[in-house]
């Protein structure tokens, strides 16, 4: 499978395949690592990679991602799969302008619904519409407050990556 770990706000390339119960090969940024994985308890992992033995200590944090204690050092980590890293990179690119902002389609999929009227104010995070891409609905959400300009989605109407589907201003 292909991720993206974001590591203390940096992100890294990282495939992960399982070798055979407990035993994957990980490759992060191009660096392959074979390791056996467990966790001994629920927050617990212990990593053996080349005869050297690992414990980690895992918690969930806020964001949504998980704070490890590795060697003593607190490291942020957020696994991300293709479809959520693209959704994140559209948002991100949307939400770093003033004025309007074009929210686009960030992969090809469905308009499955419109939550959202021209002219209707809307807050930052509101849902906006619905595409329905590989049978997951997506909502995407406002990046900013303000007025919804115009909508060019149709519901029903298949959409491709980057179609803009509506103003918010």
């Amino acid at each position: 499978m292909h991720y993206a770990a974001i590591i203390n706000n940096a992100e890294f390339p990282v495939e992960i395949s399982e070798l055979s119960p407990g035993h994957y090969r990980v490759v992060i940024d191009g660096q392959i690592h074979d390791v056996d994985a467990q966790f001994i308890s629920p927050t617990t992992l212990s990593i053996l990679e080349n005869n050297a033995s690992q414990r980690i200590e895992t918690e969930e944090n806020a964001q949504g991602g998980m704070n490890l204690r590795v060697h003593g050092q607190i490291v942020h980590l957020e696994m991300l799969d293709m479809r959520a890293l693209r959704l994140r990179r559209a948002q991100d690119a949307t939400a770093t302008f003033d004025g309007p902002l074009t929210i686009n389609s960030p992969m090809p999929g469905k308009v499955v619904k419109i939550l959202v009227k021209e002219n209707q104010e809307v807050n930052e995070g509101d849902g906006l519409l619905i595409i329905e891409a590989m049978k997951m609905e997506n909502e995407l959400r406002a990046p900013k407050s303000g007025i919804v300009k115009t909508i060019q989605a149709v519901e029903g109407a298949t959409v491709e990556s980057g179609s803009a589907l509506c103003i918010v201003d």
